[in-house]
């Protein structure tokens, strides 16, 4: 009788780590290397892409094999829906998110400096080549700030995706809030209710006191912002300046803001302090001090 050797178990060992397990390590492992001396981590990191390259080079001609046969294909698909096997083929470039992750991630590496100057982005959709994106708060508006925080989002999207060739930027506008506001007057989140969008209307900004603090709110094209009602200048009231083509001139001595980011025009630099404001059933609701 011929023995017959039995097949490979190919399961996994119950001492085997797990895929999380091995994730961290390879990453506690990475974060050593990175902490050594120049002279170490040098020779480190050159072995690391060196063996990578080495088994991209395999993978890719596994899976140029298993493409070319009806079977393997279908073997392949079924493959790429493990975590582990995924993980390796995106850490080697053969598979690839699709392009609304990557522009979101492209996004999150301008965001933190978007919101150090009191704006943000939102990915609204890819279509045509085109990345259509809504920005809020100083990335809106034509101030020199908001040009170049646009430039800033359309250069990450642009390079971080191929699939975009151009970015569209979308009308910023009122949205309901989505922090919950419950009961009248201040809560308890520090959250003062205001007036109604329709009551700012007129040439001039709307002067709203609350708690013997003074703030100004102006509604521009459907776009609404709360500014404490100091002129950068010498501190005086704003309330009794003009609107115009949304740009607010102090009545005292002529200096000019954007009033949708609260930048100086006339003193570039300068600015207005914002106050965090929300929008929930057509109201204004005020983050006050």
């Amino acid at each position: 009788m011929t023995d017959t050797a039995a097949p490979p178990d190919t399961g996994p060992s119950p001492e085997q780590p797990g895929f999380e397990a091995l994730a961290g390590a390879v990453d506690e492992a990475l974060a050593r290397v990175t902490a050594l001396d120049d002279d170490a981590r040098g020779p480190a990191l050159a072995l690391k892409d060196a063996v990578e390259a080495f088994h991209r080079d395999g993978l890719v001609t596994i899976v140029r094999t298993l493409k070319n046969d009806p079977a393997g294909r279908e073997l392949l698909f079924g493959l790429v829906d493990d975590p582990h096997v995924r993980a390796l083929f995106t850490l080697h470039g053969i598979i690839r998110a699709d392009p609304a992750t990557r522009a979101l991630e492209a996004l999150e590496t301008v965001r933190p400096y978007l919101q150090s100057h009191g704006g943000d982005v939102e990915l609204v959709r890819i279509e045509g080549g085109i990345g259509f994106v809504r920005l809020h708060g100083a990335c809106s508006g034509c101030s020199m700030s908001a040009v170049t925080l646009t430039e800033m989002v359309a250069e990450a999207l642009i390079e971080g995706v191929e699939e975009i060739s151009a970015v569209e930027v979308l009308d910023d506008e009122p949205t309901a809030a989505f922090i919950p506001l419950e009961g009248l007057g201040r809560i308890d989140s520090g959250w003062v209710r205001g007036p109604f969008v329709a009551e700012l209307t007129g040439d001039r900004p709307h002067r709203w006191e609350v708690d013997g603090e003074c703030y100004i709110l102006v509604n521009h094209g459907g776009r609404v912002a709360a500014f404490r009602n100091e002129c950068v200048h010498q501190g005086r009231s704003l309330d009794g300046g003009m609107l115009e083509d949304g740009v607010l001139t102090c009545p005292w001595h002529g200096f000019t803001f954007d009033v949708g980011s609260g930048e100086c025009l006339s003193a570039p630099g300068a600015q207005l302090e914002q106050i965090p404001l929300r929008i929930d059933d057509a109201r204004v609701w005020v983050r006050a001090n």
